[in-house]
Formats: C-alpha cells, sequence, structure tokens
C-alpha cells in the first residue's frame, strides 16, 4: 500500500489583494477551508509582520482551525508558526517550522516542555510540539532527522514561478532526500501534473503555497491523494 500523501499549506497573506485587513481576512478563510479540506498541516508563514501583529493572526487562525475540529473530530488539521517559537507557544500552536540555521528541534523541544511545566494552564497545548525543518541540501536533511524534526521540508524541486535565481534539484535530488529517518515533503514548483513524481521518488507528501492558495483547496487535496492511492 502507498504511504499517505501528506499536504502542508505554506501561508502568503501578501498574494491577496486588497488592504491588509482584506488580506488577513481571506487568508484566515483559505486556513478554515484548508482545515474544512483536511489539509494535515498548516505553516503561517508572514514573515512581514512585527510581533503583535503575528500573534494576532496565529491565535486567530488557532480559533478557526480549533473551532472546526471541535465541530467534526476528524479533522486533524496542524498549525505550525514559521520560525516564531515564542508565538507558537502563547497562542497554543501545534508547532514550529524552523529554518536550516535556526534553533535545533531538540532545544526547541527542551523550551516547550518547560513552558508546559511551568505553567498552570497548560502553556503551550500539544505537549510534543510538531517540528518541521526547511532543508536545501541534503546534508540539511540529515542534520534536521539527527537533531529530532517530525519532518522536513526541500526545496526547490523544480523551477520556481517567479524566483528565477533558484536553481531547480530536480527529482533524483529528492529522490536522495526521501531516504532520511523523517518524512521528507516536496516544496518548489509542485503542480498537480508532478506531483505523483515527487511521491513516487519517496517523498512523504507535498508542500505549497500557490497550488493550496490560488486554487479550491478541496479540488487539490482530493486530486493529490487520489493519485497516489
Amino acid at each position: 500500500m502507498p504511504h499517505p500523501c501528506l499536504l502542508y499549506y505554506i501561508t502568503d497573506r501578501k498574494a491577496f489583494g486588497g488592504e491588509e485587513l482584506g488580506r488577513r481576512r481571506q487568508l484566515l478563510d483559505k486556513i478554515a477551508e484548508a482545515t474544512r479540506a483536511g489539509v494535515d498541516r498548516i505553516q503561517l508563514r508572514e514573515k512581514d509582520l512585527s510581533t503583535r501583529e503575528l500573534e494576532s493572526l496565529a491565535r486567530e487562525a488557532m480559533s478557526r482551525i480549533e473551532n472546526l475540529r471541535a465541530e467534526n473530530p476528524a479533522l486533524r488539521t496542524a498549525l505550525l508558526v514559521n520560525s516564531r517559537s515564542d508565538i507558537a507557544m502563547a497562542v497554543q500552536a501545534h508547532g514550529v517550522h524552523l529554518r536550516s540555521d535556526d534553533i535545533h528541534p531538540w532545544e526547541l523541544r527542551e523550551i516547550w516542555s518547560r513552558v508546559n511545566r511551568g505553567n498552570q494552564r497548560g502553556g503551550a497545548r500539544a505537549p510534543h510540539p510538531l517540528i518541521g525543518v526547511s532543508c536545501h541540501s541534503l546534508a540539511q536533511v540529515a542534520n534536521a532527522a539527527q537533531e529530532g524534526a517530525d519532518f522536513a521540508v526541500v526545496a526547490p524541486v523544480f523551477e520556481k514561478k517567479g524566483a528565477p535565481n533558484a536553481i531547480p534539484r530536480g527529482l533524483e535530488w529528492l529522490r536522495e532526500a526521501s531516504r532520511a529517518s523523517i518524512p521528507v515533503l516536496a516544496l518548489g514548483g509542485v503542480t498537480l501534473s508532478n506531483a505523483r513524481a515527487c511521491l513516487e521518488e519517496g517523498a512523504a507528501g507535498i508542500a505549497a503555497i500557490r497550488l493550496f492558495q490560488e486554487n479550491d483547496i478541496g479540488a487539490v487535496a482530493r486530486a493529490l491523494r487520489e493519485s497516489w492511492q
């Protein structure tokens, strides 16, 4: 039996039109759409926001996800905050997505555990945070696995729209990366037409911004998973 296809939506509210308030609303609606569609994980990746703005947005996103999960216990979408472990813990997110040069996953787990022990109200909701790491080389994937990450997101696999200087690594490289002891998700130029090739090379799933954000997420999720049944 083929392994499940993990789906990872990475947010980018700036891709939406209009004023900031409107972009924020559209993003929260998209997060809710992804949750209802059964997307496994969502990375809140709004790096330009101030700490206060990002915390507010993350809190609203968590509220949307938790309300939907309460209504439908079959939903399992987890929210990870990009890099900002402090904000992830403050809003009781499900985990953190780290840069390749970020804090070590094992260090983050120790901090998370201390916060849980020290906060009588529970602190970080998840006793064991879900930790992903961005990787751009085979060595970085190996390090992520060795240091206790739950999964790695490798990029760019294919040529990326709007990023001509990003050199695609290709499917052979993805095959090597996917031999790691942790799940590896393919990112960068992934479409419905080439996603199956990524899974055939051993990727555990697909990570994307545009593929999810610019389309009907329910339709995309069904197409990706049906292609791998």
